[in-house]
């Protein structure tokens, strides 16, 4: 799951953010500019620095299970300023409501199965659609790192055509490429979504949801952090997800193994894996197989694997360390600018 963070930054008055949303739900802010889109695309928030300069590179960022593009919005407006310092060079930024969550969940014709294949083909869509060109890098945080995976393995079979072209650099960000068994995971994911399946489609209040999650036994900030996926249907209170479909989307992400991309990327691709240093969802086999990997020195005719590891940061990479995290994702994108 991905959390949704407020913004304590502020917002850069130089930034430019656009919302793209159904027609039917377009979203006003101080700094957006709006347009109608057709169904069947992906919702998303559109972020660059310099929003006078023509774009030259195109990053689409993907957020974890039951969050959305807004928890990834800070730190998308920071890498979009920390690489705008180059006069030849402007980034845009695609943070991207994945099917079933954020925005996305609102437009209709995303249709079953609710898997990791479906998610990366709608952003072969979305791509299709715009006038970007293919994305130059995907980033995606726990389960959006394995739609990275699979629309990178997608891109490499030209199922998205020919205007989808293969990224140059993919980041997964705390998220195990292969299958992930149940043995290994404290059952906490598991636990949140079978008692929000129990629950009512609409909700009394915010303030009622924390106190039955507390009640239930879940911490905290575990329980405030879900009700904040609430937005207000009348008087009462509804998902922001729909939450049937991210079921699946998490059964999916749990069953699907991309060790033979990572093993044999395509050539002119490089799979940046980020493991966060306190994360609890690494056994020590994954950690030697993948530095193995990344050891590997290549004979030109394939893409390369990479291994970077967060310090002091747990599986919430981009709320526990921001700035190692901005570090580590800006020297590798500024290569591309070369």
């Amino acid at each position: 799951m991905a959390r949704l963070i407020r913004n304590k930054q502020g917002i850069p008055c130089t930034l430019l953010t656009r919302f793209r949303n159904s027609p039917s739900s377009l979203l006003t802010h101080t700094y957006a500019n709006t347009s109608k889109r057709s169904l069947q695309t992906l919702a998303y928030e559109e972020i660059q620095a310099n929003p006078n300069k023509p774009t030259t590179h195109t990053a689409l960022i993907l957020h974890g299970l039951l969050g959305s593009a807004r928890n990834w919005r800070s730190f998308s407006r920071n890498l979009a300023s920390s690489l705008s310092n180059s006069p030849s060079s402007e980034w845009r930024m695609v943070a991207v409501d994945l099917r079933n969550h954020g925005k996305s969940a609102e437009i209709e014709g995303f249709d079953p199965p609710h898997d990791m294949v479906n998610a990366a083909k709608d952003l072969g869509n979305l791509i299709n659609s715009k006038s970007w060109g293919s994305p130059d890098v995907v980033i995606g945080h726990s389960m959006g790192g394995k739609v990275a995976l699979q629309f990178a393995q997608s891109c490499g079979n030209g199922d998205y055509g020919e205007n989808v072209k293969l990224p140059k650099q993919l980041w997964v960000l705390d998220s195990v490429p292969g299958e992930v068994s149940t043995e290994n995971s404290d059952g906490e994911v598991e636990k949140v979504l079978q008692t929000l399946q129990t629950l009512p489609s609409t909700i009394p209040s915010r303030k009622w949801l924390v106190n039955h999650m507390l009640e239930l036994g879940f911490s905290k900030s575990l329980s405030e952090w879900i009700g904040t996926n609430l937005k207000k249907s009348g008087r009462e209170e509804t998902w922001a997800f729909n939450l049937d479909g991210a079921v699946q989307m998490f059964h999916s992400y749990r069953e699907m193994s991309y060790w033979p991309l990572l093993e044999h990327p395509p050539k002119g691709l490089e799979i940046a894996i980020v493991r966060a240093e306190r994360s609890d969802r690494w056994d020590a086999d994954v950690i030697s197989w993948l530095e193995r990997l990344a050891s590997q020195e290549g004979d030109g005719c394939a893409g390369k694997t990479s291994v970077h590891v967060l310090p002091n940061s747990g599986h919430w990479v981009h709320v526990d360390n921001p700035k190692g995290l901005l570090e580590i994702v800006t020297a590798k994108l500024k290569s591309l600018m070369s």
